[in-house]
C-alpha cells in the first residue's frame, strides 16, 4: 500500500490576455488583491499571433501577460482560483458595459495555474479527454512536463506555451520554487 503524502506547495501563476493594456493592469489588481506580492512578471506578448479563437469575443489585438506570485498555495485551490477569476472577468466586463465603453463582449482573460517542480497545470472549465475534473465544474491540464532540465509540451499544450519567451519565464518561476522548497526542508 502507498503511503499518502501531503503535496508540497505550489508556486500560482496567472495567464492574463486582453485587448487593452488597461484591462491587463486592472486583472492584474484583482489578482493581487488575492494572491499578493508578485515574484515575477513577463514582457507583454502579442497573443493573437498564435490563435484567432478569441477574435470574435475579444478582437483582433491581443496582449498577454503571466504573472507568478510570491506565496506558494496548496494545489487544491486551482479550482477555486478558476471559479474566483471567472467571477473577476465577469464583473470587468459587466463594469465596462455599466461605463458605456466601447469593448468586447470578453475584454479580459485570466487563467490560473500552478507550477510544482515537475509540471506547469492549468485550470479549464471545458472538458476533454486529457483534463481532470476537480470539481464544480472546474478541470485541470498539465500543460507542460519538466524533463531533461527543459520543459516538454505535450500533444494539447497550446503554441504560445510551447514558445521560449513563456519557458524562459517558466524555467525563473521554477528555478524560484525549488530554492523555496529547499529553505523549508
Amino acid at each position: 500500500m502507498g503511503e499518502i503524502r501531503i503535496k508540497q506547495p505550489v508556486l500560482p501563476i496567472f495567464a492574463a490576455f486582453a485587448a487593452e493594456e488597461e484591462s491587463l493592469a486592472r486583472g492584474l489588481e484583482m489578482v493581487q488583491a488575492v494572491f499578493g506580492e508578485l515574484f515575477a512578471e513577463s514582457e507583454t506578448f502579442r497573443f493573437d499571433a498564435f490563435t484567432d479563437y478569441y477574435e470574435p469575443s475579444m478582437g483582433a489585438v491581443l496582449y498577454k501577460k503571466l504573472w507568478a506570485f510570491r506565496d506558494l498555495v496548496d494545489a487544491e485551490s486551482l479550482a477555486a482560483a478558476k471559479i474566483q477569476s471567472n467571477a473577476w472577468e465577469e464583473a470587468y466586463a459587466e463594469q465596462r458595459r455599466g461605463e458605456n465603453r466601447p469593448a468586447a463582449e470578453r475584454p479580459l482573460n485570466l487563467d490560473p495555474g500552478y507550477i510544482d517542480l515537475g509540471k506547469l497545470v492549468l485550470a479549464s472549465t471545458k472538458d476533454h479527454s486529457h483534463r481532470i475534473y476537480l470539481q464544480k465544474g472546474i478541470f485541470a491540464e498539465v500543460t507542460l512536463i519538466y524533463t531533461k532540465k527543459h520543459w516538454q509540451p505535450l500533444p494539447w499544450t497550446y503554441p504560445d506555451y510551447q514558445s521560449p519567451e513563456y519557458q524562459r519565464f517558466f524555467d525563473k518561476c521554477r528555478e524560484y520554487l525549488r530554492s523555496r522548497i529547499q529553505k523549508t526542508n
